[in-house]
């Protein structure tokens, strides 16, 4: 019978002051967005979108998941910490949806890409329930990597337009704030190292092929714009010295310790530092009541 490893209890828990509360946002996308809205680059504009495309149905999965086991979850703080998680997702799908929507408009075929991400989920959906859990926590680590990434590096922030920026930072606060919650409940379920550490390397895999697949095909469907020096500087962006991408591998690697949790590196900070900025970005009709759930 294989046991378990430990967990270090004294950093274990989301900090106190980082409330899981959804927030509507009701951003909007118009013509004053550029179409190479990321450093003015055709390479990683799409590369973006491309993941803005995985959002919705992706964090649907994740939402899935996650109540399949939240019976397992008695610690009442947990609950409510589930619930929050649930929200959030469910507010990151409609907001995604509504760039996914500028996206199409723009050409590209997301509607296409859309059915085709189903067809993989679907049978990602054929495994077991807590290997479905597992998943989802290993690209939860991926998805509160690149938060933590965003938040830290003003470089990036700096290069999105500012029609854009609003979203994508919105998105990295609360996935930092429950980057934690499917973590929990996989453990409260008796997940095992070796089914998080090996659905880790396994997400991360299939993530890797189906969001090239993704970028290529709306590179391909705006080849018009295609330039080599372009895409050179857009990989050696990613994934380059420092590059946005290759700065995360010791991140990455961290999800194979024993003990590893999602709250030991505490940059609830980080949080802090930019909920007041984004509040503003708040659309009118839900603005009532944002301080209470942006706080």
């Amino acid at each position: 019978m294989q046991t378990r490893p430990s967990v270090d209890k004294a950093v274990a828990r989301k900090p106190e002051q980082v409330a899981i509360k959804p927030q509507r946002m009701g951003f909007e996308f118009d013509e004053k967005v550029p179409n190479y809205w990321l450093d003015d680059s055709y390479t990683l504009s799409h590369t973006m979108n491309a993941l803005s495309v995985l959002f919705p149905q992706g964090e649907q999965f994740f939402v899935d998941s996650v109540r399949y086991f939240r019976d397992c979850v008695t610690d009442p703080a947990k609950k409510a910490e589930v619930r929050g998680f649930i929200g959030q997702e469910a507010m990151h799908s409609l907001e995604h949806d509504a760039m996914n929507s500028h996206v199409r408009d723009q050409g590209m075929p997301v509607e296409e890409l859309e059915k085709q991400l189903k067809m993989v989920l679907d049978l990602t959906r054929k495994l077991p329930k807590r290997h479905q859990l597992a998943v989802t926590c290993g690209l939860e680590h991926l998805t509160a990597m690149m938060a933590d990434m965003l938040l830290e590096r003003s470089d990036v922030r700096e290069d999105m337009h500012e029609t854009m920026r609003p979203l994508w930072v919105w998105h990295a606060i609360e996935e930092t704030e429950h980057k934690g919650v499917a973590f929990d409940v996989f453990q409260e379920s008796g997940g095992t190292y070796a089914e998080r550490t090996f659905y880790l390397a396994f997400s991360t895999a299939i993530l890797g092929v189906v969001a090239s697949y993704f970028t290529g095909r709306m590179m391909l469907s705006d080849r018009r714009n295609f330039s080599l020096r372009d895409g050179a500087r857009g990989l050696w962006r990613m994934w380059g010295k420092n590059g946005t991408f290759s700065s995360l591998i010791p991140t990455w690697l961290n999800y194979f310790r024993p003990g590893f949790h999602p709250w030991q590196h505490d940059n609830s900070e980080l949080i802090a530092r930019f909920k007041a900025e984004i509040e503003q970005y708040i659309a009118p009709q839900y603005q009532k009541g944002s301080t209470r759930t942006l706080q």
